[in-house]
């Protein structure tokens, strides 16, 4: 475990925080209004390796060269020029800062930390932190990796694939999600969890990224209502060839306590590490790993039970009334733009010029209700 210390006095600027696996959905920006909940755990942090913040560059000022040297290869809206190390925390974690009032940017019904640092340490006033909470933006405390030092004050060791099979990690496909109303409040209905959507939206882009082109087929079930409407919509594709019709790749989940995978599959849907960030591996698989987060996957694999819905009235309605059962969306699963299209600009295959049409196209998949 490690506290977070000011740089510049050495005060502690955090509760002893346990390192995990940094969120698929860390930078989502989630629909219009929409109240997002606290990104990170209480009691943990993950660090984004990648520059991130300001200042910015726009994709037309970076030069090609350098942005492949970045590990992008395909255009993305901007480049950050911050620095790289940047540690996310719940903002419940941070301790010993105050805002900063000139640094309230966002306001749209909060801060949303375009104006670089709005944290400061209490002790010496020292810029220290972003904190996040704006509309369609997860909350959070972002710490400038050049403001903040770690000490470790004692060790946590990562749960084994077993232990952590018995713990209750589980993310369910759907949530409520609330919104700003009226001047009467808030309102919220049944939606695919953005959490779901971030997931997929990075899964797609590895599967299309290693399909080449050729068709992939995924398990029936939730599995293929999340990933086979977008997987029929771009595939067969790329640099294909005659024969006409491509050989159809398969796609199986597989992870600790799942059955061995059929030898003939091509790629594993598995876990990531929630602690690590480790790609579960079958013994001696050959087969392509695609990750998903742990709580996505383990309700792919191992579904909770649904309570039925209840129509109006009915003995039982009282029962439900304070435990009311989970409800489906009314629209088909959608991925997330954002996820997909940073994860895809970031493996080689990007390249492609198939791949780059569909990210030059994303507008266009977006109203089709792929995105």
């Amino acid at each position: 475990m490690f506290v977070f210390e000011c740089v510049g006095c050495g005060a502690a600027l955090t509760a002893p925080l346990s390192r995990v696996t940094l969120p698929v959905h860390a930078h989502q920006k989630y629909g219009n209004g929409i109240q997002l909940p606290v990104l990170m755990e209480s009691g943990t942090f993950a660090v984004e390796a990648e520059p991130s913040g300001p200042p910015w560059r726009l994709w037309e000022a970076v030069d090609p060269e350098e942005a492949a040297a970045r590990g992008v290869h395909a255009p993305v809206p901007a480049l950050s020029d911050g620095p790289p190390g940047a540690v996310v925390i719940a903002p419940g974690d941070a301790r010993g800062t105050l805002l900063i009032p000139q640094k309230a940017g966002g306001y749209c019904c909060g801060l949303d930390g375009a104006d670089g640092p709005n944290m400061a340490c209490e002790a010496c006033g020292l810029p220290v932190a972003s904190r996040i909470d704006d509309c369609s933006l997860w909350q959070a405390v972002w710490l400038s990796p050049n403001a903040v030092r770690r000490r470790r004050v004692g060790d946590s060791p990562p749960l084994s694939w077993p232990e952590l099979m018995e713990t209750a990690q589980i993310t369910p496909p759907f949530e409520p999600i609330a919104a700003w109303g009226s001047i009467s409040g808030t309102y919220h209905w049944w939606s695919w969890s953005p959490q779901w959507e971030a997931a997929a939206g990075r899964a797609l882009a590895h599967l299309l990224a290693a399909s080449e082109g050729r068709p992939v087929t995924v398990p029936d079930g939730l599995t293929a209502e999340v990933f086979r409407r977008a997987l029929d919509a771009f595939l067969p594709a790329g640099p294909m060839r005659p024969p006409a019709d491509p050989p159809t790749l398969r796609a199986v989940l597989a992870g600790p306590e799942c059955p061995d995978p059929h030898p003939g599959a091509d790629f594993l849907l598995v876990p990531v590490h929630p602690q690590t960030g480790e790609l579960w591996t079958p013994p001696g698989g050959r087969s392509r790993p695609v990750p998903l987060p742990f709580g996505v996957w383990r309700w792919l694999v191992f579904p909770e039970p649904w309570p039925p819905l209840l129509v109006s009235g009915g003995r039982h309605a009282d029962i439900l009334r304070d435990d009311p059962p989970l409800q489906r969306p009314s629209h088909s699963f959608r991925m997330d733009p954002g996820a997909f299209r940073h994860t895809l600009a970031r493996l080689p295959a990007a390249r492609s010029p198939w791949l780059r049409e569909i990210l030059a196209d994303l507008v266009r998949h977006m109203q089709a209700g792929i995105f």
